[in-house]
């Protein structure tokens, strides 16, 4: 694989902020200002973003990625980016154990997604705990 050019980097960079920023819209939440000292890139694979939402006091944590779920927190559960990949991670792995778990038969659709949230906990779980990722 190639390294990205500057444009590149840009576009994705713009690319996983509109899907944040969307993502959080459906759910009723709309950005204010994004903090971007706090927000994480690590293109071409992830996002981690930290927002402030219009007219609240709390601020989220978002994550987007090319192969990973669209997903976010209140920023009072992470209190950095790290902290917040690590949440992500545990709260995905719940989230697939919780599908697999049930008592109910659950379908395909539910069985892939609970896959999908495994991989995605697995790959991003590495990056949290990788000291020379997050030094100032």
């Amino acid at each position: 694989m190639t390294a990205m050019t500057e444009q590149e980097m840009q576009e994705w960079v713009r690319a996983q902020f509109q899907r944040a920023n969307a993502y959080l819209a459906e759910r009723g939440l709309i950005t204010n200002v994004i903090l971007t000292k706090e927000s994480r890139y690590f293109a071409p694979h992830l996002a981690v973003w930290k927002f402030t939402l219009q007219g609240l006091t709390e601020k989220v944590w978002a994550i987007t990625g090319n192969d990973l779920p669209t997903d976010h927190i209140d920023a009072s559960f992470a209190a950095t980016p790290q902290d917040a990949l690590r949440y992500f991670s545990y709260r995905w792995q719940l989230k697939a154990d919780k599908i697999l778990a049930s008592e109910l038969p659950s379908d395909a659709k539910q069985q892939e997604f609970a896959q999908i949230l495994i991989r995605s906990a697995e790959k991003i779980y590495p990056l949290s705990e990788n000291p020379s990722l997050w030094q100032e």
